[in-house]
């Protein structure tokens, strides 16, 4: 893959999934990639062991991002999730079984959750499955996130703008998702050459699933990574591309 400006993103950072996301760290890290965005799932059973990890990991430079609140579906409601859950999310798209108000209200939780253990607040929020849900974008807004990611791109909630960027990642826990998701990628590899930008994600068990060896070429190829907070107004990157009307 051509050389692009990427964002890298680690989803899915739970209590249990810390050894594999330090796993990957340190894979980035050999590969040149000392910063990070790391999605965070905050209503699960944080032990202060697990917090200290997460106050290391933002003092050496990883970035903090809200993921939902427990990364799970209690239910699945109407024929859209029901879709969205046989064919991306299984029971992770958390947004979907919920209404607008609950949709708001976790949004709240989710941001005062890492002020409330001593952590920078988090400026990115990113839906579990990228599911958004109900919610107007109003809403993310409010509970005091700044930026939105989502498949298509990521919203600046600022300037109201959708910038859509390619994005590349390697979930495939069955032989048609490996191959769709491997399709998804090429395409979008070849959007990213065009564009210069690129959004790389990691799930914990990547690593060990059928598409390691691509997930471990475009880390190879990474060169010029970036966070997502450092695209936030006023910080000036050259090449950004121009933003679109959401």
């Amino acid at each position: 893959m051509a050389p692009v400006r990427t964002l890298v993103s680690l989803h899915d950072v739970m209590p249990g999934t810390l050894g594999a996301v330090r796993a990957q760290l340190q894979l980035l890290a050999n590969h040149g990639v000392d910063r990070a965005t790391l999605l965070v799932v905050p209503g699960l059973d944080w032990s202060a062991r697990s917090i200290e990890q997460l106050h290391r990991w933002q003092a050496d430079g990883h970035e903090l991002a809200g993921h939902g609140w427990l990364h799970r579906a209690g239910q699945v409601r109407g024929l859209r999730h029901r879709v969205h859950a046989a064919l991306l999310s299984r029971d992770c798209a958390e947004h979907l079984a919920l209404t607008a108000a609950e949709i708001a209200s976790l949004l709240r939780r989710c941001h005062a959750w890492f002020g409330e253990r001593g952590l920078l607040p988090p400026t990115l929020y990113v839906p579990p499955a990228w599911a958004l849900g109900a919610a107007p974008r109003a809403a993310y807004a409010e509970a005091g996130f700044r930026q939105v990611e989502h498949l298509q791109g990521l919203w600046d909630l600022d300037s109201g703008t959708l910038q859509r960027i390619p994005a590349v990642g390697y979930e495939s826990i069955s032989a048609w998702r490996a191959v769709a998701v491997k399709a998804s990628n090429a395409g979008n590899r070849v959007l990213a050459r065009h564009m210069g930008w690129l959004r790389l994600g990691l799930h914990p068990r990547d690593l060990q699933l059928p598409l390691r060896g691509e997930a471990l070429r475009d880390i190879d190829a990474l060169r010029e990574t970036l966070l997502y907070r450092d695209l936030l107004p006023g910080v000036d990157v050259p090449g950004y591309p121009v933003s679109r009307a959401a």
